[in-house]
């Protein structure tokens, strides 16, 4: 039976970071103590980077004060182009670094083994192991926050594609918006959280905080709000039938904070891919289990594993 770890994970996102203490195996893991921090931003990439890199060591030294059985390892994850073998960001849009060594600086900074990894493989990763992916051959988790991306499952394991795979919400759906990532019609620019509620905000000049909001008001019966629901609808669906096309997958798993709207988003979209699939597996659409807690968790299993494999 494998030992139980302590570890601190950190789950870095385009807004807020998430953190915890954690025990647990390599198949499980539990968060023993939380905290949410807003995610810092420099004036630059390298000096958004260096922040993050401070607010790490910051909540490393928290939780490390406060475990009783002391702490193995950290788990870091981040958005964005993910080099895990280097430890390093290789991009980012929502935060702008270029080719930075997080791991080393870390490492160098609070003596610990770190592990480095991508936010959403590593949600994924959690999904996997101990969520709503479990028993998959092939599939995709994808969470929709303030980016888009999906963790590949692809014949039992998590494929990374040398950092590049999964950037499912940069893809072109046809719409002929222009995306911060510098191409036109991505994904995310319907469908993320901040999509949704920029998209409606540019319709109605109505200030909305993110997608939990227009969702009330598409439940409210707003017809603006159903017009923006609709539009995201239709790029996810169609991002979800390039996946079939390409990779086959048996299920989607849908994270994030949009798939808190549950049947909202998960009915309509299931109809809008009935409408588009044709010859291409139309894969299950699944609610994933460990909500907005999976990247930190699965910085967690990250860290177990570095630890088991040294």
């Amino acid at each position: 039976m494998a030992r139980t770890r302590h570890v601190v994970a950190v789950d870095v996102g385009g807004t807020e970071t998430k953190a915890a203490l954690v025990a647990g195996t390599p198949e499980r893991v539990v968060a023993v103590e939380q905290q949410r921090r807003n995610t810092p931003k420099g004036v630059d990439g390298p000096s958004t980077a260096e922040a993050v890199v401070d607010l790490v060591v910051d909540v490393v030294d928290g939780l490390r004060a406060s475990s009783e059985h002391g702490v193995d390892a950290v788990g870091v994850v981040v958005p964005g182009v993910v080099d895990e073998r280097a430890g390093v960001g290789v991009y980012s849009t929502n935060l702008g670094w270029n080719h930075f060594p997080f791991r080393e600086r870390i490492a160098e900074r609070t003596g610990l083994t770190v592990a480095f990894g991508h936010d959403v493989r590593a949600g994924g990763l959690a999904e996997y192991r101990m969520g709503a992916a479990r028993g998959l051959r092939n599939g995709v988790i994808m969470p929709i926050g303030t980016g888009i991306a999906g963790a590949l499952v692809l014949d039992g394991r998590i494929y990374g594609g040398d950092g590049y795979a999964g950037e499912v919400g940069h893809v072109d759906v046809g719409h002929g918006d222009p995306c911060g990532c510098g191409q036109i019609g991505c994904v995310e620019v319907r469908a993320s959280s901040g999509g949704i509620a920029r998209r409606f905000t540019e319709r109605t000049g109505i200030p909305v905080g993110g997608a939990a909001e227009v969702a009330a008001m598409v439940r409210a019966g707003d017809p603006d709000a159903r017009l923006v629901w609709d539009e995201a609808i239709d790029a996810l669906a169609r991002g979800i039938v390039l996946l079939a096309g390409v990779l086959g997958p048996e299920a989607v798993v849908l994270g994030g904070g949009l798939a808190l709207s549950g049947e909202l988003l998960v009915a309509p979209l299931a109809k809008r891919l009935d409408g588009l699939i044709t010859f291409q597996r139309r894969p299950e659409l699944r609610l994933a289990a460990l909500g907005d807690e999976a990247g930190c968790l699965g910085a967690a299993l990250l860290a177990i594993d570095e630890l088991e494999g040294s």
